[in-house]
């Protein structure tokens, strides 16, 4: 059994200024984009794009910039609306104060899906196209983020068996019982894991959308598992058929990246 090191969420304090962990995985997570963004211009069908549809290092940084707008506003939206609607409906001014916490990665979805919807529509491409490129370059931003929760010994996990050799104590979660470390678990699942897959799926030409669809199948799965070991949230519980809101979001993208998949199988494989 071990017992949560309390890690110091500020990584450096230079008089009033403090710069925390969370916030340097976030630029970690920026990072990782762009660097694997400069190398998905290598991979077909991208590589081969001439004339005024060829992609470049620029519109990397572009999608880049829209993206992080998108996580942002669609992330605080999507707690607002899919987590605690009754509050937000009757303390409006409050959806503004990110800094109190809130964040929701469906709704950051939608938001990154409305960036490139938007990014498409601008330079005159297919959004799928888009949503295709920028697929692989996701998941290693995912795991930044899961190692900001777990330095911030946020989101820990259900109580698990003593027995189990990497069951954790998190103090702070008022209860001295081992629990997941449902943190690593998604570390691992929906970043390293997903990331390697997709990745490599990405590489060969696909027809169109099959990228995109497989990081939505892919997620929502790894997600779905990963939400039974994971604490649901206090004001919440479980819902309907015991699955937790992160479960039943989880859902709808299984569904439409099933769909979408089957739905690009029968277009033609993008030269």
């Amino acid at each position: 059994m071990l017992i949560y090191p309390h890690i110091d969420p500020v990584a450096l304090q230079i008089g009033p200024l403090a710069i925390h962990w969370y916030g340097l995985t976030y630029l970690a997570a920026f990072g990782l984009f762009m660097f694997l963004g400069t190398r998905r211009l290598r991979h077909p069908p991208f590589a081969a794009i001439t004339g005024p549809g060829a992609w470049s290092r620029r519109d990397v940084e572009d999608i880049l910039f829209l993206g992080v707008m998108g996580v942002i506003v669609g992330g605080r939206l999507g707690y607002c609306l899919f987590y605690k609607p009754g509050y937000y409906a009757t303390h409006p001014l409050e959806i503004f104060a990110i800094w109190q916490g809130g964040m929701s990665f469906h709704g950051g979805l939608l938001g990154v899906i409305a960036a490139m919807v938007w990014f498409a529509r601008s330079r005159q491409r297919p959004w799928l196209q888009v949503a295709d490129f920028v697929a692989p370059c996701v998941p290693t931003g995912l795991a930044a983020g899961r190692v900001g929760n777990f330095i911030n010994g946020e989101l820990w996990g259900r109580f698990a068996s003593p027995d189990l050799p990497w069951g954790m104590v998190f103090a702070h979660s008022g209860s001295m019982q081992p629990r997941h470390p449902s943190q690593v678990y998604q570390f691992l699942l929906e970043g390293l894991l997903l990331f390697v897959l997709l990745w490599l799926y990405a590489r060969r030409e696909r027809r169109q959308g099959q990228v995109a669809a497989a990081f939505l199948l892919g997620y929502g799965v790894f997600r779905f598992i990963a939400e039974f070991f994971r604490e649901p949230d206090s004001f919440l519980g479980l819902l309907p058929l015991g699955m937790s809101m992160g479960q039943w979001l989880c859902l709808p993208m299984v569904a439409g990246g099933v769909g979408l998949w089957l739905w690009a199988q029968r277009q033609p494989v993008q030269k």
